[in-house]
């Protein structure tokens, strides 16, 4: 790789360490907005799948891999609706992270969430890693379409499909009218990122507190979400008495929205709003927040 890619990465946003900013406030003097992003995606039974619980037989990839496949379409058909039930329950809104193609797939899933008030994210138009798109700009564009058909309004934010960027996915983003992205998993706090066309902002994600690592890649016990959920939000509750933090929950319908796993993110989002001082807010209401906050000086 040329050092011109490395450079342009390097370019988006300068090196500022957290404790050099300008202070940051969240409403009540909160030391910690927590959101949440449900990934809703279309995985093609013509193709490979992006991830499997099941290996091949005898190490040969089979089309249509139905046992994958299917592991991935429980989540769209009840695991989901646990998802639903457990953030309606608590008076929580989700950040709704979907691919393009699913509010067509899925109309009752994406039906709820909108009905629920949740914040529509892009997240491609199919499940494929940004590099394999063969036109960004086009699947920038129809998967914007499709979720302002389905809603009503244009997503503000976008996912990539595996948090995948090439070295001009940002351009094209903000070129498209997005607002912020989640790919950036770099900080505690919204950064903002140049492009050719103006700042974008970043709302911090996360690959950590993210049921495909912890489940699907790192092949944790179930209740490692909440351990480790737990862990994570105790330090940036602790770190947000000096500077107010975000912490992002990341999961899939077919991961944590299982049984032997939902009573751990119940659990998860019981200890958190057993505190003070905290928001639950989506990443639209991250951005605006944001942005209504002094700027380092570049």
């Amino acid at each position: 790789m040329s050092d011109s890619v490395g450079n342009s990465v390097r370019n988006r946003l300068p090196y500022i360490p957290i404790h050099e900013r300008p202070t940051l406030t969240l409403p009540g003097n909160a030391r910690v907005a927590v959101w949440t992003i449900v990934n809703v995606e279309n995985w093609s039974p013509l193709g490979a799948m992006p991830r499997a619980v099941l290996p091949p037989p005898m190490g040969q990839p089979l089309i249509p891999d139905v046992p994958n496949w299917a592991w991935h379409e429980y989540g769209m058909r009840v695991g989901f609706w646990r998802f639903l039930e457990t953030l309606s329950s608590r008076n929580l809104k989700a950040t709704f992270a979907v691919n393009g193609t699913a509010c067509k797939l899925y109309p009752q899933a994406c039906a709820a969430a909108r009905d629920a008030g949740w914040d529509f994210m892009g997240h491609g138009f199919v499940q494929r890693p940004m590099h394999k798109v063969e036109d960004q700009q086009s699947a920038i564009r129809d998967t914007i379409a499709a979720i302002r058909e389905f809603t009503g309004s244009a997503p503000r934010g976008w996912e990539s499909p595996g948090i995948t960027e090439t070295d001009e996915t940002l351009d094209l983003l903000a070129e498209g009218g997005i607002e912020y992205v989640a790919d950036w998993v770099l900080d505690d706090q919204p950064v903002e990122l140049k492009t050719r066309s103006g700042p974008i902002v970043s709302v911090p994600y996360t690959v950590e507190i993210n049921d495909v690592v912890i489940s699907a890649v790192q092949q944790q016990p179930s209740d490692e979400i909440l351990r480790r959920g737990k862990d994570q939000f105790d330090r940036l509750y602790l770190d947000g008495a000096k500077a107010p933090r975000v912490m992002a929950i990341s999961i899939h319908p077919y991961l944590t929205g299982v049984p032997h796993r939902i009573k751990y993110l119940e659990a998860l989002y019981d200890y958190i709003l057993g505190h003070d001082e905290i928001v639950m807010w989506t990443g639209a209401e991250i951005l605006d927040w944001y942005k209504s906050q002094p700027k380092p000086a570049i």
